[in-house]
Formats: structure tokens, C-alpha cells, sequence
């Protein structure tokens, strides 16, 4: 419809422009598309066996109607089905990313940025390899995810959405012998930019694609970050860090009455999985068209709706389970106060530090603090003792008696903020 109204109001072929109150009308054609206009298509497609071609059966049937059987040769004048459909999926795309899809994602962002900022200075155990080290804090370590999120974003921000208007094999041959004096590549710029799409000059008979796969990398990667942040939320909740606010009603298990299950962090997680695998699908196969063309995008671009709305049934499930949690600060201490021997890595440093000013002349230190804290637990009294007998200076000394696994977070708390 938008293609014709095109032709028309550049007065091509001798055409005059329509009066404004027949495009309203042409355009309520899609506006008011329904189960009616389905109903027709359905049965014209199982004759033609061509998607667009019925389609444009269907504009021809609705212009006759209208009165405006001068101008039917116009329809579907000198495309292809990819400029048609290239076209579609970008303003199709376009809108699922920028009016539902980042705005999911962007809840996300907020929440984790207020999360971060609330628990800043929430001190826990580091778990890397999943066993006791340097503390950090819970905000800090939600402000990565938000960090990571953000980069994430603004590249799918960025996007470009890119459609072409160039005939069978993207050359504007038929354009030309029906008009030599055109400049078809200016009109079909000017067509498809002005849908608010941009427009790709350079094609064979199909669009690319290579922005759905820049795309579709991109929404990948932010759900990667989304199933790491599910799958450490999760595990901060076995480990009693993160207690789940109980729902009225909510059953956890059929049998065991006193559970309740992270099955938010649990169903994003497999609907990241299958949101992944269809976009990492999507990706390896719209990158390449054999020759000037074949027909393995079409299939596969009905997709990508599914694709995103794994992705978004991620995002609600994430937004739902991250306003259903409650930091426990008492177990973060507790976990804190049995494992001093994370302090190894403060005190094997300082002495360091000590030696290179010449106040110390203790050879080794990393084998001296591996000696005493690896594979042993040791208590506030024992690390006392030790730095006490330690040969450094003295406000080195009474730097690291001060220091304990709740204040040795660095500078956790500034980078959350």
C-alpha cells in the first residue's frame, strides 16, 4: 500500500496524486487487516502457493472495491517478494526491539542498578571457583551485571533496521525499462527511509540480513549475561543470602510445604537457553544466501518471534524473581566471620609492600601465608597473633590487626555507587 501511494505521489506513469481521504483509505486496508482479510489470503495462498503474491491479489481485490481499479497495475509495481518482506521485518523488528523488547531489558538494567545501590556495602564472601576468597560486596557484584547489561544495550540501541527496494536480483532493471529517467535508487531511498527503516542500496535479490545477525549477537549476548545473572542469583539463594518473600497461595512443592523454589531464576534461565539457541540459529543461517538467492531465510526468519519471546518470557520471569528476594546481610556476616583466612591475601601483600621500603627483611611471603591459611581454617585470634609476630613496621601491623573479612572489601562500595 505505502509502495503505491509512493508511485502515485511522485505522479509516475502519468498518475496524479491521491487525494488524501483515499490514502486514509488505503492504508485502513492495514490498519484494519483481520481474520476477514486471513480468511481471503489463506484461500488464494492454496492456489498460488506464493505468500505475497496472494497478498497482492488481495490489494488488487480491495482497489476494485474502492473504486480504484485506474491504479492496480501499480501494485507490487516492479518489486520483488524480498522488498516487500525485507521491509516488513525491519519495521516488524525494529518495533518488537524498541517498544518491547528494550524497555523489558531496561526494567532489568534499573532494577539491578537500585539493587546495587541499596546493597552496596552489603560485605560478603567472594566465591571464586566456588570456594572462599576476597570479600566484596552484593552491590558491587550487582552493579557488574548492570554494567554489563548497559554496554550490552547500547549496542542493540545502535541497531541498524535495513530494507531494500531494488527489484528481482537488485538492480532496478524492470524500473528502468518502464522509466529510463527515474532515479529509482533515490525514490526507493526516500521510500524506505521515510517508513523510518534504513535503506540498504547495495543487495542481490534479497536484503543481506546481516544487521538481524549483528542484531540477533547482540540480544544473544545480553541473554548470556542475563542467564549468568539467573544462575548466580540462584545460587546466592541456596546459599542463604538471598531469602525468596513468600507469595500468598504459592504452593513450592507438592509434598515438602515449607519450600519455596527459585523457579523465576530457574524458568528464565531454560528460556534463555531456547531463546539463545534460536538466535545463534538465526544468526548462522540468514548470513548466507546461496548465489543471488534461496529460500532458507524465509523459513527460518518466522522464527524470530519465538526467538524473542523466549527472550522476553525471560525478562518478566527475572523482573518478577528480582522483586521477590530480600538480602539476609546477618548470614553475609556469619559466612564472612568463619573464613578469615581470606585475609592470607592482605597480609602475604602488605609484607610485600614492607619489604620493598626496607622495613622487613621476610623472604616469601606468599609461601609463608600459604603455609599457615591454605587447606587450615583460622580464627581473628590466631591472624592476631601471627601479624603480631610478624616482622613490619608498625602502622602496617596495626593496619592489618584492624582488618577484618567484613571490612576487607577494597573498594566495593565506591564502584557499586
Amino acid at each position: 500500500m505505502e509502495w503505491l501511494i509512493a508511485l502515485t505521489d511522485r505522479s509516475l506513469f502519468g498518475t496524479a496524486p491521491l487525494a488524501d481521504t483515499d490514502k486514509e483509505r488505503l492504508r485502513g486496508l492495514y490498519r484494519d487487516f483481520g481474520q476477514a482479510e486471513i480468511d481471503w489470503l489463506a484461500e488464494k495462498e492454496a492456489v498460488t502457493r506464493h505468500d505475497v503474491k496472494a497478498v497482492e491479489y488481495l490489494v488488487r481485490d480491495r482497489l476494485s472495491a474502492l473504486g480504484l481499479d485506474a491504479i492496480a497495475e501499480l501494485t507490487h509495481f516492479a518489486a520483488t517478494s524480498e522488498d516487500i518482506n525485507s521491509a516488513s521485518y525491519a519495521l516488524t523488528v525494529k518495533r518488537a526491539v524498541e517498544r518491547v523488547w528494550l524497555p523489558a531489558l531496561q526494567d532489568i538494567i534499573a532494577k539491578l542498578r537500585e539493587l546495587a545501590s541499596e546493597h552496596a556495602d552489603a560485605a560478603m564472601l567472594s566465591r571464586t571457583h566456588g570456594q572462599p576468597a576476597t570479600p566484596t560486596t552484593m552491590g558491587k557484584e550487582l552493579a557488574v551485571f548492570a554494567w554489563r547489561l548497559e554496554r550490552v544495550a547500547k549496542r542493540i540501541e545502535s541497531s541498524e533496521y535495513l530494507a531494500k527496494f531494488s527489484g528481482a536480483t537488485g538492480t532496478w532493471s524492470a524500473h528502468l525499462a518502464a522509466e529510463p529517467t527515474v532515479d529509482w535508487p533515490r525514490v526507493a531511498r526516500e521510500y524506505i527511509e521515510g517508513m523510518g527503516i534504513d535503506f540498504n542500496i547495495l543487495t542481490t535479490q534479497i536484503e543481506s540480513h546481516d544487521w538481524q545477525v549483528e542484531l540477533y549477537d547482540h540480544v544473544r549476548h545480553a541473554g548470556g549475561i542475563l542467564h549468568n545473572l539467573a544462575t548466580d542469583i540462584w545460587t546466592y539463594i541456596s546459599l542463604g543470602y538471598f531469602a525468596q518473600i513468600p507469595v500468598a497461595g504459592a504452593t513450592g512443592s507438592s509434598t515438602m510445604p515449607h519450600k519455596i523454589n527459585p523457579i523465576r531464576f530457574e524458568n528464565a534461565e531454560a528460556n534463555l537457553e531456547l531463546s539463545g539457541a534460536l538466535l545463534g540459529s538465526l544468526s548462522q543461517t540468514l548470513v548466507t544466501s546461496r548465489l543471488q538467492r534461496d529460500l532458507t531465510d524465509s523459513t527460518t526468519q518466522r522464527n524470530i518471534g519465538v526467538a524473542f519471546g523466549h527472550s522476553l518470557l525471560a525478562l518478566d520471569n527475572l523482573r518478577r524473581g528480582l522483586n521477590e528476594i530480600s538480602l539476609s546481610r546477618d548470614v553475609l556476616l556469619a559466612d564472612l566471620d568463619t573464613n578469615w583466612e581470606v585475609l592470607g591475601e592482605a597480609i602475604q601483600t602488605v609484607i610485600r609492600a614492607e619489604v620493598t621500603a626496607g622495613r622487613s627483611t621476610i623472604q616469601d611471603p606468599y609461601a609463608l601465608l600459604k603455609e599457615l591459611t591454605r587447606g587450615h581454617r583460622v580464627g581473628a585470634a590466631e591472624l592476631a597473633s601471627f601479624v603480631q609476630g610478624l616482622e613490619i613496621g608498625d602502622d602496617a601491623k596495626q593496619r592489618l590487626i584492624a582488618l577484618t573479612p567484613a571490612t576487607y572489601v577494597g573498594l566495593a562500595e565506591t564502584l557499586a555507587k
